[in-house]
């Protein structure tokens, strides 16, 4: 071996050690910035109803789309249908903690069969960009923020980091017999494609964005987790099983609307 090519080696092990560190703790904020502006676009789907009490039922996640005035939920979490005989309505709630803002959120559109829904406010937020049609293969790592918890203990965004473990038919519309409807037994001999999740999510999560890790643009949204033990067991023992519905299928709903994104 040639002095200079001895010289060479001991450099590019010295460069690599050198500078290993510093690549990871670069990659490592990288992540941590791509979650600091999905959570600027995540908002928590409340309920307000002044004469039951002073503040808001959060009932799941949402995030804003298109020009910022835009929001995406999953159609469960506004399908109660609201009281026409006393003030009622949903709304977006956005920020941390105690320090929140709540503004009035109309639903424009619902898609039953993706379980989605979107909704308008009047005051502009910031919104996600929207990632490609195609489904991403399994392996994919990805990300999820939203309010598992409600707002128990105050609202705070946590965001959940797994993969894609499998595509899969959507083969469960409905929790229970009763609520199958006549174009949810159409999709039980059709069903759709959705994302199969190597993640924890919980009740709260319902209408969280699902986004890639490097660009934080959303690839799908939670729309349910697999219970093996009964409802309660969600919250004690999570399975770690989760679905969400490929953007695609947003997207469909924000063009039928004419919404630009």
């Amino acid at each position: 071996m040639s002095y200079l090519s001895h010289y060479s080696n001991v450099l590019l092990v010295f460069t690599s050690l050198f500078f290993s560190p510093f690549i990871s703790a670069n990659a490592s904020y990288s992540f941590v910035d791509v979650v600091s502006e999905t959570t600027d676009s995540v908002v928590a789907i409340g309920l307000y109803t002044p004469l039951e009490s002073d503040g808001n039922q959060v009932l799941g996640t949402g995030f804003v789309v298109g020009n910022g005035k835009w929001i995406i939920t999953n159609y469960h979490v506004v399908s109660k249908i609201l009281d026409p005989k006393i003030v009622q309505h949903y709304v977006a709630i956005h920020g941390e903690g105690r320090d929140v803002t709540a503004q009035k959120a109309e639903i424009v559109d619902i898609d039953p069969v993706h379980d989605l829904a979107l909704l308008k406010i009047s005051n502009e937020l910031k919104p996600l960009k929207m990632g490609s049609e195609t489904l991403l293969k399994p392996g994919n790592e990805i990300a999820f923020t939203g309010f598992p918890l409600g707002a128990a203990i105050g609202l705070y965004p946590a965001t959940h980091k797994g993969l894609i473990s499998a595509i899969t038919p959507d083969a469960i519309p409905a929790r229970n017999a009763d609520q199958l409807t006549v174009s949810m037994l159409k999709r039980l001999k059709k069903p759709e494609l959705v994302y199969q999740l190597d993640a924890t999510a919980f009740p709260g999560n319902s209408g969280s964005p699902v986004f890639n890790i490097e660009t934080g643009h959303l690839v799908g949204v939670i729309n349910k987790v697999f219970v093996s033990q009964g409802k309660e067991a969600a919250l004690s023992s999570p399975s770690g099983i989760s679905y969400a519905i490929p953007v695609k299928h947003v997207m469909a709903i924000l063009n039928k609307n004419e919404v630009k994104y």
